[in-house]
């Protein structure tokens, strides 16, 4: 409902609406069932508007949880991945280590 309350056709259509609605009230003049002022579609636009609004913060709210979840996913992902990052970097850290140490040795016996 939301996703076409605030699509380009929805508001092509309601516009074309708008326009028939006037155009036929204008035409009819005395007959008109809604004369100039307009005041049943102003009545019906307002409807239109309470129940709109409900609806789109709705959907907006519920993208507000989506998004939510998705950042503390993310999170999640990048503090796993920090730490195997830093079990990594330690890792390296010790086979280089350990790299100095034979270095040290074969060293030590070529002299």
């Amino acid at each position: 409902m939301a996703r076409f309350g605030g699509s380009w056709n929805f508001i092509i259509s309601f516009g074309v609406v708008l326009v028939t609605y006037t155009a036929i009230n204008i035409i009819l003049r005395g007959k008109a069932w809604d004369p100039y002022p307009f005041i049943l579609l102003n009545l019906f636009l307002s409807m239109l508007a309470a129940i709109q609004a409900p609806v789109i913060m709705m959907s907006q709210n519920r993208q507000d949880t989506k998004d939510r979840l998705r950042g503390e996913l993310d999170y999640d992902v990048n503090r796993r991945a920090e730490a195997e990052i830093q079990g990594l970097a330690k890792k390296l850290n010790l086979l280089s280590d350990k790299l100095g140490d034979v270095d040290d040795l074969l060293r030590e016996k070529l002299k």
